[in-house]
């Protein structure tokens, strides 16, 4: 009876035909049905996954993980062969996969290899764009990333976030999160790109960061991002902020004016951005006034409260003088 049952079961055949079913359990061993069950459940869930995402044919999964480096069955190498995969750069990257044409400015962010970059560009320019477009190439080429997102707001970094999504399905990667976090993406290659609440006490947590990325960083407070740093300290991870200047004031001021050689700083004025017209400059030049510095030009501003200029206090400070050092004052004697 288990060699009859086992005559007419198929492989080819879904499992949820009858006979096959039938079959199956003719064999009589649960170990039996088992093995020869899970090699049709696979196929079948491959099938259902593919209808149900109605986003590319069978085929095309075993392609997207190829095409990512993925290969689940790879073949022995020859001893001395190197098997690391043709990777692109993240500039062909951007042109080849996902059809983003960078301009100058923008390829030299994707191609920076700094662990420290702040970004200071007018408005418009694409900085979450070219920086999703970076994120997106960090995830899907090194396995188990964990790229970070912090912004202002929550519905900021979910918006920098569906930017990755669209890039992510133009790649034939289903589009799902990570099952832990609202904001998420989950590549199959075991990294994440995971959106933050611009709240400093719901960001902790995360550990062994890839890269983090802050969005509008002029208005991200100082406490969110003293609490965000700590995290790159064990995976050795790249920090990059990106944003129009505000006030003189903050840490994105801070580390673009006094952070040192270790970052890698990039300025765009609107002046020189080429998807903005002239005509539109000057039409809003005459609306902002005082603000059209900063939002276009990438000028700092006073806030206005301080008694005495920024710019005369720190030019007043002088590094090479010693501080007076004062004995301690006895304020209470017995």
């Amino acid at each position: 009876m288990q060699a009859v049952g086992l005559a007419f079961y198929s492989p080819k055949i879904p499992f949820t035909n009858f006979v096959n079913i039938f079959c199956l359990f003719l064999s009589g061993s649960y170990r039996g049905f088992r093995g020869i069950g899970n090699r049709v459940l696979t196929r079948v869930v491959v099938q259902e996954i593919v209808t149900e995402t109605n986003m590319f044919e069978t085929n095309g999964i075993e392609e997207t993980i190829q095409n990512c480096g993925w290969d689940r069955n790879p073949p022995l190498a020859a001893p001395g062969e190197n098997r690391t995969p043709d990777i692109p750069d993240a500039v062909a990257f951007a042109r080849t996969r996902l059809g983003i044409e960078p301009d100058a400015k923008q390829a030299e962010v994707l191609l920076s290899q700094a662990k420290r970059g702040i970004l200071n560009c007018t408005r418009q320019w694409g900085k979450s764009t070219i920086a999703a477009a970076k994120a997106v190439h960090r995830a899907y080429t090194r396995p188990k990333s964990l790229v970070l997102v912090a912004s202002p707001s929550h519905r900021q970094s979910g918006e920098f976030v569906r930017k990755a999504a669209e890039m992510v399905s133009i790649l034939r990667i289903p589009v799902r999160g990570d099952g832990d976090n609202d904001v998420s993406l989950a590549f199959p290659n075991g990294s994440r790109i995971v959106g933050l609440p611009g709240i400093e006490g719901t960001v902790r947590g995360f550990s062994a960061v890839s890269m983090l990325l802050i969005d509008e960083a002029s208005r991200v407070e100082d406490s969110m991002y003293r609490a965000l740093k700590p995290m790159l300290a064990v995976g050795n991870g790249d920090l990059w902020l990106l944003s129009t200047p505000f006030r003189k004031r903050g840490f994105f001021y801070s580390n673009w004016e006094h952070g040192g050689p270790d970052w890698h700083r990039v300025r765009v004025p609107a002046t020189e951005c080429p998807r903005i017209s002239r005509e539109f400059l000057e039409e809003d030049r005459r609306q902002q006034k005082g603000d059209f510095q900063m939002e276009y030009m990438c000028e700092f501003m006073e806030d206005g409260l301080s008694v005495f200029n920024r710019d005369l206090v720190e030019q007043a400070l002088d590094g090479s003088v010693q501080p007076l050092e004062f004995p301690p004052i006895e304020l209470f004697r017995r």
